[in-house]
């Protein structure tokens, strides 16, 4: 018998100016945009994942400040269902001599009128949504997670 389980994820939502960071990435689909996102790690909690893969993803170092949602998503490519926390971040520092995560091709900020028009090409429909969520002003403080 198999034990069914959620891989848990983080992403992070960074606006500045009226754009979002992204990252533009490979995938089986082809090149798809999401936002910094990734599996959170042992030994991590969800804040620390999130700042980690930020950095990792798009050499921005960021300040968490919020808590913008979490999601359950399958994702219909294999099946998968990942639960998702996704925070609110602000930039911080950038580090360009960085090198980006394997199969990431570059960082970029667009616009909201950007990322809808690509909808097809974001990793999953929890891009947009967080987006959204994010421009509708859903905000919750970080003192919402414990350990």
């Amino acid at each position: 018998m198999s034990i069914w389980y959620p891989h848990v994820t983080v992403a992070t939502v960074v606006e500045e100016n009226g754009k979002f960071l992204l990252v533009e990435e490979q995938t089986s689909r082809g090149l798809v945009y999401n936002q910094p996102a990734g599996h959170l790690d042992p030994g991590e909690d969800l804040v620390q994942a999130a700042v980690r893969e930020t950095l990792e993803e798009t050499a921005w170092n960021v300040n968490v400040t919020g808590l913008l949602g979490m999601a359950l998503y399958t994702a219909p490519s294999n099946g998968v269902t990942y639960h998702r926390t996704t925070f609110i971040a602000e930039p911080v520092r950038h580090e360009p001599e960085r090198a980006l995560d394997s199969g990431i091709e570059r960082a970029l900020w667009l616009s909201y009128e950007e990322i809808a028009a690509a909808e097809e090409h974001l990793r999953s429909p929890l891009v947009l949504a967080a987006v959204e969520q994010y421009r509708n002003g859903h905000r919750y403080p970080l003192t919402m997670i414990y350990s």
